[in-house]
């Protein structure tokens, strides 16, 4: 089951897509957009991970540029306008509102009170640093680009975190991977995934780099970790 929850910030107000599984109860997971808004892709994450058993929310982080954004990788008019958008996009508010996001999913019915956190692009680089800033049972990052600019904070990082890296990423080079690569080695709660021959964005759905194994090694990866940490008793 879907709908749209509106999450209220010191500054106004959002919409969130939620999809519930059929669980009475769950945890939550926030699934962070890319630069595209809430559009298709974002909502057939959240279905996904309902189908799962969790509950999942993706909040609308553009609203105070443009509510209700909806964009595809498909043309160039649709890369303009959200390349546009993300230029314009404040990255740490960014961060305040997925951490209102996560406490309003703390706070619904049904809701068990673990929590996780994944996205993809802009979405991965936002996990990183809602993970940092604030915290989670569990974070996955899809291809974050402009992590390595944010490395000083993964001393303060302490949730179990995954990152998800194409080896052939136009957006992320071998430099930056490696920078990341470095900064997290001596950290036992994060763990670096490169994936050979990937570009960016090779989790996509109908994407035009979308690479059917790679993103379903990524999000096989992703779903144990959150049912080690969101669902597992020991946990």
């Amino acid at each position: 089951m879907s709908d749209r929850i509106t999450i209220t910030v010191p500054d106004g107000a959002f919409e969130a897509y939620i999809a519930r599984p059929d669980a009475a109860q769950a945890p939550c997971v926030v699934v962070i957009q890319e630069i595209f808004g809430i559009n298709a892709d974002m909502r057939a994450h959240c279905d996904a991970l309902a189908a799962k058993g969790y509950i999942a929310l993706c909040p609308d982080l553009f609203w105070r540029l443009e509510p209700g954004v909806e964009l595809t990788d498909q043309s160039e008019a649709e890369w303009a306008r959200a390349m546009a958008l993300y230029k314009k996009f404040n990255v740490d508010k960014g961060v305040d509102d997925v951490a209102a996001t996560m406490a309003a999913a703390r706070a619904l019915p049904g809701a068990t009170g673990k929590i996780g956190v994944m996205g993809y692009c802009a979405g991965g680089l936002l996990t990183f640093l809602t993970a940092a800033r604030h915290g989670a049972d569990a974070a996955a990052a899809y291809y974050g680009g402009g992590t390595h600019k944010y490395l000083g904070e993964v001393a303060q990082l302490n949730t179990p975190l995954i990152m998800h890296l194409g080896e052939a990423d136009e957006y992320i080079d071998q430099q930056a991977r490696s920078q990341i690569e470095n900064a997290v080695q001596a950290k036992y709660n994060i763990k670096v995934y490169t994936y050979p021959g990937q570009n960016h964005a090779f989790a996509r759905v109908n994407g035009k780099h979308f690479d059917a194994a790679a993103a379903r090694l990524a999000n096989e990866r992703t779903y144990a970790l959150f049912e080690h940490y969101l669902i597992s008793p020991t946990a």
